[in-house]
């Protein structure tokens, strides 16, 4: 009895020896890529600020660098309709669902995996079978074949080493997949939040458009009217009446295309919300509600690839592939299995736990790859090839990241100024129009001379809508491609109650 219960423990022992044997993996140990060594985002240095069109709505925009970007930056355009609608989305998108689902998936597959291979597997088992057994089986010839009840109780341990530390990176490749399903959440976060924020503007934008166009369609039905007028005691031809009819009509056109926008954003808003876009309550949006963000958070660029969620998740994607060239590594070394077992065994069921019915096993073996035809080195190289590809990968996404920075910059800088310039053209195109107007009641002009004054106006005005929206828009843009302050956000429970 004493013999049999040493078993276990001299199991645990070889256990504890094997692991240590297996605490040292081969390939290489992943190193975090460096920060970019550059110190600016454009070629050319940027003024620190933008300019500026304050009598029309569009003040200058000061960069401010080394600044952090607050979590929830778009509470910045200082709209309580937009946040109440970005919370809301945040809560019901079913993309941030889907995302946190995949987050749990990895993490239990990992767990899984960790119980797995690092920990023995025990199992018991009771059995109960009937056999009819031959004596010649047993070099017993002539002896007549008997029957009887054969019972089993039994607990089984069986352990897997890897010597060279193949399942250790195993887990890591698994904790790095992990990692970056957390990293897809954040950047599934920032594209929800940027979206938004986008769709809100152009609501806004095409608002704006449409009460311009129907304020301008408003004036020159008045202007045909006064033409018809004139017509009729013959102070204009039927010419100038056409040609005012079809200049009306042409703007009318014009909103029928605008009002099919708007009601696709709003349907856009609604789905980013988590809506049907047949409910109710969705809010609207005009650029008069929103506030354009005076000073800019503008990041260093060597913080920007810790900053970017989509850097980060590439990064652990580099990650996951140097965990593979090191389990491929591995598999051309031993692997060592343990096993033991402990149990009982006998034809009756009285009896069957005293010390005659015990049974116990014990077994180690090792195996070590010699001749796979090439295989397993072609995996190796294939593993060292995946790895050098999410380098070149990983090298593209940073780049594309300072891309999207510096072209956000530039669009500020020359939004601001297209603005000025596109709201001193109306102010000018709304004066001569007054004054052209004035001027043909008098007869001082002909009618070709309102008709240019008329076309140019509402061109201008649309135009001053356009550029005041793209300053809103490119604003939101820059904030997504520092990567949204994502950092400085405190934990929320996800969809299935966990931290």
């Amino acid at each position: 009895m004493q013999n049999s219960l040493a078993i276990p423990g001299r199991f645990a022992i070889a256990l504890v020896c094997a692991a240590a044997i297996g605490g040292c993996a081969v390939g290489p140990d992943f190193k975090r890529p460096e920060a970019p060594k550059v110190g600016a985002y454009t070629e050319t240095p940027l003024p620190a600020e933008t300019a500026s069109a304050e009598a029309h709505g569009g003040g200058a925009q000061k960069f401010v660098g080394g600044r952090d970007i607050p979590a929830q930056w778009w509470t910045l355009f200082h709209s309580p309709a937009l946040d109440a609608l970005i919370r809301q989305a945040i809560a019901n998108s079913p993309t941030l669902a889907a995302a946190e689902a995949t987050l749990r998936q990895a993490e239990e597959t990992m767990r899984a995996q960790t119980g797995a291979l690092l920990y023995p597997a025990v199992d018991a088992r009771l059995g109960d079978s009937r056999q009819r057994a031959s004596g010649a089986a047993l070099g017993l010839t002539g002896s007549p074949p008997s029957t009887f009840n054969l019972y089993n109780a039994s607990v089984n341990v069986s352990y897997s080493i890897s010597l060279s530390g193949g399942f250790l990176r195993a887990l890591e490749a698994l904790q790095a997949q992990v990692d970056y399903q957390k990293y897809q959440i954040e950047a599934a976060h920032l594209a929800l939040t940027a979206n938004l924020v986008t769709a809100a503007i152009r609501e806004a934008a095409l608002r704006e458009q449409i009460q311009a166009t129907q304020e301008i369609l408003k004036v020159q039905e008045e202007q045909l009217a006064v033409v018809e007028k004139q017509l009729s005691v013959g102070a204009v031809s039927q010419s100038d009446v056409l040609a005012q009819r079809t200049q009306v009509a042409q703007t009318r056109v014009g909103l029928p295309p605008l009002e099919k926008s708007l009601a696709q954003t709003r349907n856009l808003l609604s789905v980013y919300a988590g809506r049907f876009p047949g409910e109710a309550g969705l809010p609207t949006f005009d650029l008069a509600s929103l506030e354009l963000p005076r000073e800019l958070p503008l990041s260093v660029p060597s913080e920007l690839a810790r900053q970017r969620p989509d850097i980060r998740a590439s990064e652990e994607l580099l990650h996951q592939a140097s965990a593979q060239v090191g389990v491929a590594t591995a598999n051309l070394y031993p692997t060592i299995s343990l096993s033991a077992g402990y149990g009982q065994q006998g034809n009756q069921t009285a009896g069957l736990f005293n010390e005659p019915a015990n049974v116990w096993s014990i077994g180690a073996s090792l195996l070590q790859p010699i001749f796979h035809g090439g295989q397993l080195t072609a995996q190796r190289r294939a593993a060292v090839a995946a790895y050098d590809a999410a380098s070149a990968q990983y090298r593209g996404t940073v780049l594309q990241a300072f891309q999207n920075v510096a072209d956000s910059l530039l669009a500020l800088e020359t939004d601001a100024r297209a603005h000025k310039a596109q709201a001193d053209a109306a102010a000018l195109a709304r004066d001569s129009l007054e004054l052209t107007s004035r001027q043909f009641k008098l007869g001082g002009v002909g009618y070709l001379s309102l008709l240019n004054a008329q076309r140019q106006y509402q061109l201008a005005r649309v135009n001053v809508i356009q550029t005041e929206a793209a300053r809103y828009a490119d604003t939101a843009a820059l904030f997504q491609a520092l990567g949204g302050g994502w950092w400085n956000r405190q934990a929320t429970p996800d969809r299935s109650g966990k931290q």
